[in-house]
C-alpha cells in the first residue's frame, strides 16, 4: 500500500530510541523528513545516522522538555529549519511504577512535566504550522488510564489526563482541519521492556525464555509487541488511508484484558 507520505515532514518527540526510533525510521522510509528530539544528542545523532543510511532525511533537535520554555524553543528551531510541519508525534515521556506512599513528590511532577505538560505545550506552539498544512498529531500514550492500578498510579494518572486533552483538542482540530488521536501501546520490547524483564528474571528465578512466556501469560496476550508495530499503525494513521480516525484512542496491545500488577514481583523500575 502506498502511503503517501513522500515528502511530508514530523516531528517526533522522544526520538532518541524505542517507540520514538521505530516511528521515525517507519515515516523516514515512507518517504518523510524526520525531526528527532530527546534529551540525549549522542542517541538522536545515531537515530539520525539510521535514517539518512535507510535514505531519509533527519534533523535533530536536542532538548529538555522537562526544562520551562524548552517546547517552544524546539518549536521554534523546528520552524526555522523545516518550515512545515505534517504530523506531530508527541512520544516523550516515561512512567515509574512503584507504591503510592512511597513515591516521591518530584516523580509526579516529572510524570506531568514531561508526559503531559510538555506534549501540550508542543501542540500549542505549533498548531499554527499544524493548520497550515493540515496535519496530524498523534500521542503515544499507554494502558495505564484504561485499567488504572496502584502501582502504575502516576501513570493512570497522566494518560488519563493526556486522552482528555486529545479529545478536546480534537473538537478543535475538526474545525482548523488538523486530525488528532492517540495510540495506546501495550507491552512493547523496549530498553524499559528489557529492565523489566530482568526483575522478573531475578524475582522468579526464572531463565529469560521462561521468565518472558509468564510474563505473556500474565498479561493474557497474544505476543509482545515491537517498535515496528506501533510505527505501523501510526504511518497508516497519518496516511490519507487513516484520516477518518480522528479523536478516538487506539489499543494496540495484543489483546491484553487488564495491566498485570507489578507487585506480583518486586517493584519494577521504569
Amino acid at each position: 500500500m502506498d502511503l503517501q507520505l513522500k515528502g511530508k515532514t514530523a516531528l517526533i518527540t522522544g526520538g532518541s530510541r524505542g517507540i520514538g526510533r521505530g516511528i521515525a525510521l517507519a515515516l523516514a522510509k515512507a518517504g518523510c523528513t524526520v525531526a528527532l528530539t530527546a534529551r540525549d544528542k549522542a542517541a538522536l545523532d545515531k537515530v539520525a545516522t539510521e535514517v539518512e543510511q535507510a535514505g531519509g532525511k533527519a534533523h535533530v533537535l536536542a532538548a529538555d522538555l522537562l526544562r520551562e520554555g524548552a517546547a517552544n524553543e524546539v518549536a521554534q528551531a523546528f520552524a526555522q529549519e523545516c518550515g512545515r510541519l505534517d504530523i506531530l508525534v508527541n512520544n516523550a515521556g516515561a512512567v515509574r511504577r512503584g507504591d503510592f506512599f512511597k513515591t516521591p513528590d518530584q516523580e509526579w511532577h516529572d510524570g506531568f512535566g514531561l508526559k503531559f505538560f510538555a506534549h501540550v505545550w508542543m501542540c500549542r506552539a505549533l498548531w499554527p504550522l499544524l493548520k497550515q498544512s493540515g496535519g496530524s498529531v498523534v500521542f503515544i500514550s499507554g494502558l495505564g488510564a484504561r485499567n488504572p492500578v496502584a502501582d502504575y498510579m502516576i501513570g493512570g494518572a497522566v494518560i488519563g489526563a493526556s486522552l482528555a486533552f486529545m479529545k478536546a483538542l480534537a473538537e478543535i482540530g475538526k474545525h482548523d482541519g488538523v486530525q488528532v488521536l492517540t495510540v495506546n501501546p501495550g507491552s512493547v520490547q523496549t530498553d524499559r521492556f528489557r529492565h523489566r524483564l530482568d526483575v522478573v528474571m531475578k524475582s522468579t528465578g526464572l531463565d529469560e525464555a521462561a521468565a518472558k512466556e509468564r510474563h505473556r501469560r500474565d498479561l493474557d496476550i497474544t505476543r509482545f509487541g515491537t517498535p515496528a508495530d506501533i510505527a505501523g499503525l501510526v504511518c497508516f494513521a497519518v496516511s490519507p488511508h487513516g484520516r477518518w480516525l480522528h479523536g478516538t484512542a487506539i489499543d494496540m496491545d495484543g489483546g491484553q484484558v487488564e495491566p498485570l500488577r507489578m507487585s506480583r514481583y518486586e517493584e519494577l523500575p521504569g
